[in-house]
């Protein structure tokens, strides 16, 4: 039975599927004083799974003793709350939903920017004061306008989409989103600066990037239209506060409506909360009952994909697999793996790791088959625990360096994994496998030789010179020590020859060392794949 912890009052759906599996015990924990990290950090450890929308911290204190933790999933899109790095080092997946509150973002940014035009906020805090003040108000009409979008993914689409129906002209900046893309959405694709000078409202959904921090900014700004009107329903860092309120103040900026901030909450002492040309809602994008819903769904099935199947999906720490994938996928990431542990045990100094994938195998996404390799090799490196998340960060960490080719070209192989280790010397410093008949796995080549052996449980790998009675010779020692063979596999070279050796039971110390001294033996590596 999996357990999972829920927090930051979410949806009640959340419990609900994952109690419906009959295989996870769910408790759900509202507590505030537990949003402290090191008040959760003591609560953590008996959990395999943790749930939690923006109140809770994820951070250091609990990646010290995470006890089962195996995944935290994030009920919306923003992970700022977690320590992404620190839970990868652990090899703890976390997901995100990302796409569950696109409309309800992109609502937000409209009903922001339907304010801005017509002083919605500032009228009705006038009429609640008492007064009457019509031509104070004066607003603009927005058909016909130029909506600028910094940012043309999904949420900046649906905003596209709501505002070509309010008949405005919609120009978009995306360095990832082709013209022929924007066009087939009856948008304009623009450079940024031709859009900053082009608009008359901009608004602004792009992600927390180092090239997106102090996006706008007072040269930015600079290059606007006077009178322009600005939107910020993205991540706060985007805008520069400072240099938005001279622009407000000066008139170049004829109004701006922000959802988000550098700092939640924000220092309300800052004179752009006091500018009357200003509105601002406390990070209300996501917060519609719909939205809610819908995230805490989407988390809940994803992590019951992932205790339940292995199924990774939304993951912000590792490639997805998706179920239409995970089935095909299993035999190539349990040769994978076992490609990495064999090359592992082979040679324990390897800093330097190319991996090779061709034919059908190059359709699947080869990062996730390329975690499973340096899994493999790592697990019999090092006594850190090392799974499919934080393998990359194990290997980044010990120096090693690793390539990886595509191809869909092969040789007579329908699929292909190579596993070469570049700088180690000896004939064991590269293995191919393959798949046959969709889920039977083979190591067809070992250095220099070609072979047909299955890689599984323990095995003896010898390499001897080409000549009659070495093979009864070790025969005949696993014999002498109550070892059955359960498969020999043999592959020749050139006066050389590689025994792989499936072993029904472990052969001791002393059994290796008497092969090793058996004339023509070249060297005997004993290896166990799980």
């Amino acid at each position: 039975m999996y357990k999972v912890m829920i927090r930051d009052s979410m949806s009640p759906i959340a419990r609900e599927i994952l109690e419906a599996t009959g295989q996870i015990e769910v408790v759900v924990d509202n507590d505030k004083s537990a949003n402290d990290p090191a008040v959760l950090a003591k609560l953590i450890g008996e959990f395999d799974g943790l749930a939690v929308r923006s109140g809770t911290k994820v951070k250091d204190p609990i990646f010290k003793n995470p006890g089962r933790l195996k995944v935290i999933g994030r009920a919306g899109i923003g992970v700022d709350n977690i320590d992404v790095p620190a839970a990868t080092e652990k090899g703890i997946v976390v997901m995100n939903a990302p796409g569950g509150n696109t409309i309800t973002t992109a609502e937000h940014a409209l009903s922001m920017m339907l304010s801005l035009a017509r002083h919605i906020p500032q009228a009705t805090a006038s009429i609640k004061a008492g007064a009457w003040e019509k031509k104070k108000f004066m607003g603009t009409e927005i058909a016909g306008k130029v909506l600028g979008i910094v940012g043309l993914g999904h949420i900046g689409r649906v905003v596209a989409s709501r505002a070509q129906g309010l008949e405005m002209k919609v120009l978009a900046s995306d360095p990832y989103v082709t013209k022929e893309a924007a066009a087939s959405m009856g948008v304009e694709l623009a450079s940024l600066d031709e859009l900053l000078a082009r608009s008359d409202f901009i608004t602004l959904h792009v992600p927390k990037l180092e090239e997106t921090k102090n996006l706008i900014r007072k040269d930015t700004i600079g290059m606007m239209k006077k009178g322009v009107r600005i939107i910020n329903c993205s991540r706060g860092e985007v805008v520069n506060i400072d240099d938005l309120n001279a622009a407000l103040s000066s008139g170049k900026v004829a109004g701006a409506a922000l959802d988000v901030y550098p700092q939640e909450p924000p220092d309300f002492s800052h004179p752009l909360f006091a500018n009357p040309n200003a509105i601002f809602t406390p990070h209300l994008g996501a917060s519609t009952d719909e939205a809610q819903d819908k995230v805490a769904e989407m988390i809940a099935h994803q992590m019951v994909s992932f205790l339940l199947d292995g199924v990774i999906s939304n993951a912000v720490n590792f490639p997805s697999i998706s179920m239409e994938f995970i089935g095909p996928m299993r035999p190539y990431l349990m040769l994978a793996e076992r490609l990495g542990s064999m090359m592992g045990q082979l040679s324990r100094q390897a800093n330097h790791i190319s991996i090779t994938y061709s034919g059908a195998v190059a359709d699947f996404d080869t990062r996730v088959l390329t975690h499973a390799v340096l899994k493999g090799f790592l697990s019999v490196v090092t006594d850190t625990p090392v799974n499919y998340v934080n393998a990359p960060y194990r290997a980044k960490v010990k120096g090693i360096k690793v390539e990886e080719t595509v191809t869909q070209k092969t040789e007579d192989y329908t699929n292909l994994i190579r596993v070469s280790l570049p700088g180690v010397k000896g004939a064991l410093s590269e293995a191919w496998g393959t798949i046959f008949a969709k889920k039977y796995q083979r190591i067809i080549k070992l250095g220099q030789i070609y072979v047909d052996a299955i890689p599984e449980g323990s095995m003896l790998i010898i390499e001897n010179e080409d000549r009659p009675g070495i093979i009864g010779s070790i025969g005949s020692i696993l014999a002498a020590r109550g070892v059955n063979i359960g498969r020999f596999h043999l592959g020749r070279n050139e006066g050389r020859a590689i025994c792989m050796v499936n072993l029904d039971t472990p052969v001791d110390d002393p059994g290796i060392e008497e092969i090793r001294k058996l004339q023509g033996i070249l060297s005997v590596n004993y290896i166990r794949l799980d």
